[in-house]
């Protein structure tokens, strides 16, 4: 699944022009890092969203079924209660990575499970003090 949405994260880049000019992995590195700067200052701003399922999908409530098919409906609704929120932040932390992972030919599924395995083999803390 991780895989999946990489590509789409990556098509999507490439769709919006991101990938017009060639591609520097520093520059991608660092918009990762511009990403994790705007979480931490939309945390220290307390700008969260505990937003309903109706705006973020996965609707469960039958009777809002319609409103996912409306477009304008979802932007004005993210824009409002969703957008620069430390969630949609991490958000875009992760479309990013993913963006990068797709466009390195990166299995970011297999590797973070490798690395979730070999976490859990090691020691208290990493055997680091922090």
């Amino acid at each position: 699944m991780i895989n999946k949405l990489a590509e789409e994260a990556h098509l999507n880049a490439q769709n919006k022009g991101f990938f017009d000019d060639e591609k520097n992995i520093g520059e991608m590195l660092c918009l990762i890092h511009s990403e994790v700067s705007e979480a931490l200052e939309a945390d220290r701003k307390d700008k969260h969203t505990n937003v309903s399922e109706i705006v973020l999908g996965g609707l469960s409530d039958k009777n809002y079924g319609h409103i996912f098919n409306d477009d304008e409906y979802f932007k004005h609704h993210f824009s409002v209660l969703v957008k620069d929120t430390f969630e949609d932040e991490l958000a875009d932390i992760m479309i990013r990575v993913m963006d990068l992972a797709a466009f390195k030919g990166v299995d970011l599924e297999k590797h973070i499970k490798a690395k979730m395995r070999y976490n859990s083999l090691r020691e208290h803390k990493h055997g680091k003090k922090y």
